[in-house]
C-alpha cells in the first residue's frame, strides 16, 4: 500500500512518516513486499489489512493514524488505492528505489500469474480447485474484519467518531454510485471539522517527506499532460501501441478506491472497440480475482491476449506500466504538500473524521462484496471465524491463516 516518520495526526505526540533519510534498504522493502505480493488474497481491502498487520502491528513502520490518514489520502486520490499505499510505504522507508521495490514486490508475482494464464496454464478446476480458491477468498474475511476491529477501537474511541464511522457505512451500503466512497469520505472529514475540534491537537513536529514540492509539481504536470496529450497523439499517430497504452492510462487515472471499480472502465476500453471478447475479459476476471496482489493486475492479463499489438509479453509490460503510472504520479504530487495540510488544527480535526470515515468504508466493504460474496455456509463462517481468532487472540502470521483457509476450504469441498 516502510514508514520512519509521520506525524502522528491525531495524538498530542506527533511522529513522523519518513525521516530526513530513509531509514530501510530498497532490498529490504523488496523482500516485505515480495511475500505479500505472494500471500495477500482478497481485494485492496484486505490488503489494507494485510498492511496493517505487517507495517503497523508488526514491523513498526508507520503508527495507527498515520496510516490511517495514508489509507484516506490514498482512497481519494484516482488509481488503485492499496497499492498506493504500498508504494507510499516503500517510499517512506526507503526513498525512490524503495517505492519502486514495493510495487515491483507487490505486483509482479500477481502479473506473472495473470500472463501464465492468459498463456493458457489454465486456472484450477474441479472440487479440489475450487474448495482451494474458496478458501483463499475466506481469508479476506478474517484479515477484513481484523483491520476493522483494530482500527475501529483507535480510530472511533468516542461517540462523535463511531457516528461518522456509522454514516459513512450507511452510505456506502445504501449506494450503487462509485463516487459513494469518496462522497462518504470527504462528509468524514466535513463532520470532523465541525465534531472533532475540540480534540484536536495543536500543531507540532515536522515532516520531512522524500519527495521535493518541485518533483510534487512535475509528476502532477506529468498526470495531466498524459491525460490529455495521449488522445491527441493517438489519433496523430494511429499507433496501436500508443492506442493500448492511453486505454490504459486513462482507466487508472479516471477511477477512484482501485479494486473492482476499474473493470467497467477496461471493458469498455478493450472490449467495445473489439480488441478482446467478453468471454476472454471475463475469463481474465475470474482469474484475477483468484490471485494474490492488486487486481490491476488484470491489465498483465488484458496486454497479453489484446488483439491488436504488441500483445504477449510485450502488452504485458504496456499495461502494468499503463494503469499503474497515473495513480502514483498524483500520489507523488500530492504527498510533499500533505503534510502542511495536516498540520493544520482544522486539518488534524478533519483529518479525524476522514479517519472515522475510512473505519466505515471498510466496515461496508466487509459486508458488501467481501462476506456476501464468500461466506455462503455456516461452514464458510467456521472457517473465516477460525482465521479471525488466529490472527486477533493467537497472533498468528498471515501466511498461517492463508494456508489454515486454503486447506480447510479443499476439506470442506470434498465433504
Amino acid at each position: 500500500m516502510d514508514q520512519t516518520s509521520v506525524s502522528k495526526l491525531s495524538s498530542p505526540t506527533v511522529t513522523s512518516i519518513a525521516p530526513q533519510s530513509p531509514a530501510g534498504s530498497p532490498w529490504e522493502v523488496l523482500k516485505v513486499f515480495l511475500r505479500l505480493g505472494l500471500t495477500c488474497f482478497g481485494g485492496p481491502i484486505a490488503h489494507i489489512g494485510y498492511f496493517r498487520d505487517e507495517f503497523v502491528v508488526r514491523r513498526k513502520w508507520i503508527d495507527e493514524h498515520a496510516y490511517a490518514d495514508l489509507v484516506g489520502l490514498c482512497q481519494f486520490l484516482p488509481g488503485p488505492a492499496s497499492s498506493q499505499v504500498g508504494f507510499s510505504i516503500g517510499l517512506m522507508r526507503a526513498g525512490y528505489l524503495g517505492a519502486l521495490a514495493a510495487w515491483a514486490g507487490f505486483t509482479l508475482p500477481s502479473a506473472a500469474i495473470l500472463v501464465l494464464f492468459a498463456y493458457g496454464a489454465g486456472a484450477l478446476s474441479g472440487p479440489v480447485g475450487a474448495g482451494l480458491l474458496h478458501g483463499l477468498k475466506l481469508t479476506a474475511v478474517a484479515i477484513v474484519a481484523q483491520a476493522v476491529w483494530g482500527m475501529a477501537r483507535k480510530l472511533c474511541p468516542d461517540r462523535e467518531r463511531a457516528s461518522i464511522a456509522v454514516v459513512a457505512a450507511l452510505i456506502i451500503l445504501f449506494s450503487t454510485a462509485s463516487i459513494a466512497q469518496i462522497g462518504a469520505i470527504v462528509l468524514g472529514g466535513l463532520a470532523g471539522l465541525w465534531l472533532c475540534r475540540s480534540d484536536a491537537p495543536a500543531p507540532s513536529g515536522h515532516v520531512e517527506m522524500p519527495v521535493s514540492q518541485t518533483v510534487g509539481l512535475i509528476t502532477l504536470g506529468m498526470f495531466f499532460v498524459l491525460l490529455a496529450g495521449l488522445p491527441v497523439l493517438r489519433s496523430l499517430t494511429g499507433s496501436t501501441s500508443i492506442a493500448l497504452f492511453d486505454a490504459f492510462y486513462r482507466s487508472g487515472a479516471l477511477v477512484f478506491g482501485g479494486g473492482h471499480v476499474v473493470l467497467p472502465l477496461l471493458r469498455e476500453a478493450f472490449v467495445a472497440p473489439g480488441w478482446l471478447s467478453d468471454d476472454a475479459f471475463l475469463a481474465g476476471y475470474g482469474a484475477a480475482q483468484a490471485v494474490p496482489g492488486p487486481l490491476f493486475t488484470f491489465a498483465a492479463y488484458l496486454g497479453t491476449v489484446v488483439s491488436p499489438e504488441p500483445h504477449g509479453l510485450v502488452g504485458a509490460a504496456l499495461g502494468l506500466v499503463g494503469i499503474f503510472l497515473p495513480g502514483m504520479l498524483v500520489l507523488l504530487g500530492t504527498l510533499p504538500f500533505w503534510d502542511a495540510f495536516r498540520k493544520r488544527a482544522g486539518a488534524q480535526a478533519m483529518m479525524r473524521g476522514v479517519n472515522a470515515a475510512v473505519v466505515g468504508v471498510l466496515g461496508a466493504a466487509m459486508y458488501d462484496p467481501v462476506w456476501t460474496t464468500t461466506v455462503h455456509s455456516p461452514r464458510d463462517f467456521g472457517i473465516a471465524l477460525v482465521g479471525f481468532v488466529l490472527l486477533v487472540v493467537w497472533r498468528a502470521p498471515p501466511l498461517v491463516v492463508v494456508a489454515f483457509s486454503a486447506a480447510a476450504g479443499v476439506v470442506s469441498a470434498l465433504m
